[in-house]
């Protein structure tokens, strides 16, 4: 496998998710007396999937890059999304995460390798993702919920409680986005393979 799309999926994407997630870290308020939950999300989404393209392009060989990485990566990450979401709206809690980062991993990839043109390795490239990308996801959230419970108060020392907040959620968004991100890579250039 070649570094180069681990590198430009993981720091492309971790840079993008840091946008994402600024939407839930500064505007998690406001969106809380404007459409709730629902909302917030829907702008989340659509920040992933306006700037990814954008920032990923580089992972599509040959002609149009841009064009082809958004007609595999749009449908692949709302169907991601749609899968994880429903995992964690009726499963709920742990599980519905686990539950959501396996299925929501397993339909991207598939979505993406079909729309690339592959064939076989789907299943594969499908678990890789899912470790990936839970790695990037768990990790993240337990950095956050360690930092928001005063594991590195000497770091922050001086700092606002909302401060301290601000940067446990967007480093959620850093480490969620190398995963995934890594992840992503490893599909388009797995896809592009066959």
């Amino acid at each position: 496998m070649n570094a180069r799309p681990l590198l430009i999926g993981s720091l492309g994407f971790a840079a993008v998710s840091v946008v994402a997630f600024s939407l839930w870290a500064f505007g998690g308020r406001w969106f809380h007396s404007h459409g709730g939950d629902a909302a917030m999300y829907s702008a989340i989404a659509v920040a992933f999937l306006g700037l990814t393209g954008v920032v990923l392009h580089k992972l599509v060989r040959g002609e149009r890059p841009l064009a082809r990485f958004y007609a595999a990566f749009v449908p692949a990450f709302f169907a991601y999304a749609v899968v994880w979401c429903l995992a964690w709206f009726v499963i709920k809690g742990s599980p519905g995460e686990w539950v959501g980062s396996l299925a929501g991993s397993l339909v991207f990839s598939a979505v993406v390798m079909k729309r690339m043109g592959a064939t076989t390795a789907i299943l594969n490239t499908g678990l890789i993702v899912f470790v990936a990308h839970s790695l990037g996801y768990f990790l993240g959230g337990k950095v956050m919920y360690g930092i928001l419970g005063g594991c590195c108060a000497d770091l922050f020392a001086g700092w606002s409680r909302e401060q301290i907040k601000i940067v446990a959620m967007l480093g959620w968004g850093l480490l969620y986005g190398l995963g995934f991100g890594a992840g992503i890579g490893i599909a388009f250039d797995r896809a592009q393979r066959e």
